[in-house]
C-alpha cells in the first residue's frame, strides 16, 4: 500500500481540491509547476502528469494547449480531476507498474509524489516514468526532503539516492531548483529536478 493511501483514507479528493480552490481565490499562484513544465517543451507537446491528484497541473497545461494525460492511484482524487476536466484522459494506476503503451515529451511528478509511493518502490517508479519518455524527453520531479517540507505521512527521499535511481533509469540531470519558479538549489528542504532521457 502506498504511503498516500495509508495517510489519506478513502475520500481525500474533495478536500484537496477545495484547499487549492481557496488558495487560488486569494490570488495565490497555484500554477508554478505548469509554468515550469511549459517552458521545457514545445507547444502542443505530450505531457504525463504522474501522481496527478485532482488534476491541477494537467488541467492548467491542457488549457495552455498541451496534450495531457493524468495518472493517479487514488480514485477520490481522480473523481475531482474528471469533474474539473472530463475531456482529459485520467487513468487509475500504480506508478510502480505503469505501462500506458505510449511515450511523452515530458513527465511531471509534482506534489510530493515520490515520498508518498509505497516503501521500496521508489526506484521502480522512477524507472517506469523514464520508460514513458521519448528519447531526450524530460522528467520533472519536485518533492520535500525533510519533515518541514512534507505532510506528516510522507517519507523523506535522499537526493543522492534519487540521483542514483535516475542514473539507473537512463536519466541525466539537467537542472536542480529549490522552487518551481526556478530558484537555484543550494541545499534546503525542497528540490525540483529536471532530467533528460539519454
Amino acid at each position: 500500500m502506498s504511503r498516500w493511501a495509508s495517510a489519506a483514507g478513502v475520500e481525500r479528493g474533495a478536500g484537496y481540491a477545495a484547499r487549492f480552490a481557496e488558495l487560488a481565490a486569494t490570488g495565490a499562484d497555484v500554477h508554478g509547476e505548469a509554468r515550469l513544465c511549459a517552458s521545457l517543451v514545445p507547444a502542443g507537446a505530450r505531457i504525463l502528469d504522474a501522481g496527478c491528484g485532482t488534476g491541477r497541473v494537467a488541467v492548467r497545461l491542457a488549457e495552455l494547449g498541451f496534450d495531457c494525460v493524468g495518472v493517479d492511484l487514488d480514485p477520490s482524487m481522480l473523481t475531482e480531476a474528471r469533474r474539473a476536466a472530463p475531456e482529459l484522459p485520467w487513468v487509475l494506476a500504480d506508478l510502480a507498474s505503469l505501462d500506458l503503451g505510449r511515450e511523452f515529451d515530458l513527465v511531471v511528478a509534482a506534489g510530493n509524489v515520490l515520498p508518498f509511493v509505497a516503501a521500496g518502490t521508489e526506484a521502480a517508479v522512477v524507472a517506469r516514468l523514464a520508460a514513458h519518455l521519448r528519447p531526450d524527453g524530460a522528467l520533472v520531479c519536485g518533492f520535500g526532503l525533510d519533515a518541514r517540507h512534507l505532510p506528516s505521512a510522507g517519507a523523506p527521499v535522499d537526493l543522492a539516492e534519487f540521483d542514483r535511481w535516475c542514473t539507473a533509469a537512463g536519466l541525466e540531470r539537467e537542472h536542480r531548483f529549490s522552487t518551481w519558479d526556478g530558484e537555484p538549489y543550494g541545499g534546503g528542504g525542497y528540490a525540483v529536478t529536471v532530467l533528460r532521457r539519454v
